[in-house]
């Protein structure tokens, strides 16, 4: 059969422009008055606040959500998961002490539907919101060729700014004392491990005693954001270091923090773990030392700060509403 059009080889121009003009409204609530270009340019333009800083650098991230997506699309629920990719996002620049300015996505999908769409921009529209981040611009790319038709892509590319003299880089000393915050849940690595095991088992619709929810609900539940928490510590020189648990776990992520000859004396009973990974060990039958390497395990972003600081700064995160765990120390 001959093909004639574009749309009849899989891309609809017109989905793409009915997603964009749904979007919009949601996209401007996030702006800033820094913002100086509408949605739908070939670039986003945005005024670097030049007088609030003395020595500014600029931090750049580029991060996803994995297969926390086709979670998503078996419970038919899109608007969590940009929640999720800007908060992931935002972690990763806040542990060189950076703030975020403006956030920009990346969706490649098999079928551009204008509905799901805009369920992920109002997710990516409300963290935005929350962590003070203008939404500037992003991609929608309709691939039949690549992706199945429901399947899509959520990428996210953040920019942050942080004094020099304020980076957290190279302060890790011997002594210093591991502060985790908790996490929500899985945030957005070791779905693979994780759906392999739960949905060979449960349906995400299955409701589960020990999670007190469904299977889906769980899964889906939202990487959180640390900035609120952490930022009246930034430029805190008893601060040393920020960790972002993500892939590769406590050890795999808190170790790229720490210099060579230094390691983690880690307390692995101070805390205890959220039932999702009890329930995801369980049913797989999965070693301890693979959960530790894979999941996050309930600590989704850990401190490092000098001993004789450890009191004030779990004060100063309880005054944020924290819960800070004191959970081991470098040696």
């Amino acid at each position: 059969m001959a093909v004639s059009s574009y749309k009849e080889a899989g891309v609809n121009i017109e989905a793409g422009e009915q997603a964009v003009r749904e979007i919009k409204s949601l996209v401007k609530q996030t702006y800033t008055p820094q913002v100086l270009t509408e949605l739908g340019l070939f670039g986003g333009c945005y005024a670097f606040p030049v007088k609030d800083y003395r020595e500014p650098v600029l931090v750049a991230s580029t991060d996803g959500v994995g297969t926390k997506l086709m979670v998503a699309n078996l419970m038919n629920r899109h608007n969590t998961v940009g929640q999720c990719l800007v908060n992931h996002c935002v972690n990763d620049v806040l542990t060189t002490g950076a703030r975020p300015l403006f956030f920009l996505d990346y969706i490649g999908t098999g079928k551009l539907q204008p509905e799901t769409v805009k369920e992920i921009i109002s997710g990516m529209s409300i963290a935005c919101k929350e962590n003070g981040c203008a939404l500037i611009g992003g991609e929608m790319a309709e691939m039949p060729g690549i992706y199945n038709p429901n399947d899509y892509d959520l990428v996210g590319t953040i920019i942050g700014v942080v004094e020099k003299d304020q980076m957290l880089n190279s302060r890790v000393k011997k002594g210093d004392v591991l502060i985790g915050l908790p996490s929500t849940g899985l945030h957005t690595n070791g779905y693979s491990l994780a759906r392999k095991v739960l949905l060979a088992k449960y349906s995400v619709t299955d409701f589960s005693a020990e999670l007190n929810t469904t299977i889906g609900d769980a899964l889906l539940a939202v990487h959180r954001s640390y900035l609120k928490a952490i930022e009246p510590l930034l430029g805190d020189p008893d601060l040393h270091a920020l960790s972002h648990i993500t892939g590769g776990g406590i050890i795999g992520n808190t170790s790229r923090v720490v210099p060579e000859n230094l390691t983690l004396k880690i307390d692995w009973q101070v805390w205890q773990r959220p039932a999702i990974f009890q329930l995801i060990q369980d049913t797989g039958e999965i070693d301890e030392n693979e959960m530790r390497h894979v999941f996050n395990l309930g600590i989704g972003m850990i401190l490092i700060c000098a001993v004789s600081a450890v009191d004030k700064i779990c004060r100063t995160l309880q005054d944020s509403g924290e819960k800070p765990l004191v959970l081991g120390e470098i040696v």
